[in-house]
């Protein structure tokens, strides 16, 4: 069963945490997170990303970048940036986008429980990726990027979130994204214990985003337990910053598509080579967005068009060959344009379903030739496929609001 303790939180000073919240580190160029950290000093961006205090001959993984990145926050922690809270306890984080609301509990989760996949996985991880995320919690010795994990809704904690948000506010700010962010504090050793204990009772908990921070955090973890052989597996390097949310309350966003070229076929050959897995409809000059699984929108030359997969799709048992990203790369992406392997050739790129399918048109009229809106995965085959100990196809998921890295920080 899973073990989600409290800590003792690294936090903002709560005049200060609109300043300091930021967008995580890897939804940013080198440039984009230059722009953003230089717009103010106290952007946590600054210390996650602490290459954008150097000029751009200093490689993002030079020594002197996880060594600024400490020098940083422990400056910022000197000044009064940053708080302790030194009691071990939860948090309640809201986060409202478009009106719509979700609720999670911030706390650490176990390394242990991650090894022996109680928290599940559906993503691989990339080595050069892991690297980085490694030297920024080993140097730093902190975690300062929250995992987001889902849980199955459980009754128990979900009263102890309604009660908790009866309270006054730790904080509440409206980013510039238009994004709320509410926090409140759970220092009540009943409630405590009342969480810690829901939370045992749970059989799995699994990674929604944030593979490569997870994946990271362990490694580190494992590296303590290697230096310190007298580990009792209560210090702190023992466990990874996450927030929980319940499945019900999740939102996942498509991951579109966009291809560079035809693979050698005229239009007219590559949509007969579509019609023999898809039925295909021309809908003119209108966007057409997906409202159902084994349904796919095509913009190709002007046009969109719908595609409906073969209803057979709807027989796959295997819950991978089931999801409709699988669908489009197993029949149409791999046989038709000869996209064999998704995660290295360059002729397919991925667009987040957050910039709409607009931004597929420009690309199309840009640097690509065709582009294909999806229907997105679903919270239930996220767990389908944990369960089934199998890894989603990459760019499966897309989850919105972002969680904001610099108001929860685990010290290890």
């Amino acid at each position: 069963m899973a073990t989600i303790n409290p800590f003792p939180c690294i936090r903002p000073e709560q005049v200060l945490a609109e300043r300091v919240a930021a967008l995580p580190y890897d939804v940013y160029s080198r440039e984009e997170a230059k722009v953003v950290a230089a717009k103010d000093s106290l952007s946590f961006l600054n210390i996650d990303r602490a290459e954008t205090q150097f000029t751009d001959d200093v490689e993002i993984d030079d020594p002197r970048v996880y060594k600024k990145a400490k020098e940083l926050l422990e400056a910022r922690i000197a000044d009064g940036t940053f708080l302790t809270d030194n009691n071990e306890c939860y948090y309640i984080y809201e986060l409202i986008m478009n009106g719509r609301s979700q609720t999670g509990i911030v706390a650490c989760a176990s390394i242990d429980d991650y090894l022996n996949n109680i928290i599940k996985k559906h993503e691989n991880t990339r080595a050069d990726k892991e690297a980085d995320r490694i030297n920024h919690v080993d140097i730093c010795s902190a975690q300062t990027g929250p995992i987001f994990l889902a849980y199955r809704s459980d009754t128990v904690l979900n009263l102890m979130i309604t009660k908790t948000k009866m309270e006054d506010k730790l904080y509440a700010f409206t980013a510039e994204d238009g994004v709320t962010h509410n926090v409140w504090r759970v220092s009540d050793t009943m409630h405590t214990h009342a969480i810690m204990d829901a939370f045992s009772k749970i059989q799995n908990i699994y990674i929604a985003d944030g593979h490569h921070r997870a994946a990271s955090a362990v490694k580190v973890g494992l590296k303590r337990r290697e230096e310190n052989p007298d580990y009792t597996g209560k210090e702190d390097f023992n466990f990874f910053l996450s927030v929980l949310f319940p499945e019900d309350q999740l939102m996942i966003l498509p991951y579109n598509r966009v291809v560079k070229d035809l693979n050698g076929l005229s239009k007219e050959e590559f949509l007969d080579a579509v019609k023999k897995s898809f039925r295909i409809t021309a809908k003119g000059s209108v966007p057409f967005v997906p409202k159902s699984k084994y349904t796919f929108g095509m913009y190709l030359e002007d046009t969109w068009y719908e595609l409906k997969a073969d209803r057979e799709f709807s027989k796959i048992k295997d819950p991978v060959a089931a999801l409709d990203v699988s669908i489009l790369q197993d029949h149409l992406l791999y046989p038709i344009l000869g996209i064999e392997d998704p995660r290295t050739d360059k002729r397919i790129d991925f667009i987040g379903g957050i910039r709409g399918v607009s931004e597929l048109e420009k690309r199309v009229h840009t640097d690509m030739k065709i582009a294909f809106s999806m229907f997105p995965t679903s919270i239930s085959e996220l767990f389908s496929v944990s369960d089934a100990g199998k890894l989603m196809p990459p760019k499966s998921t897309w989850f919105e609001p972002k969680l904001r890295s610099g108001l929860f920080i685990h010290k290890i």
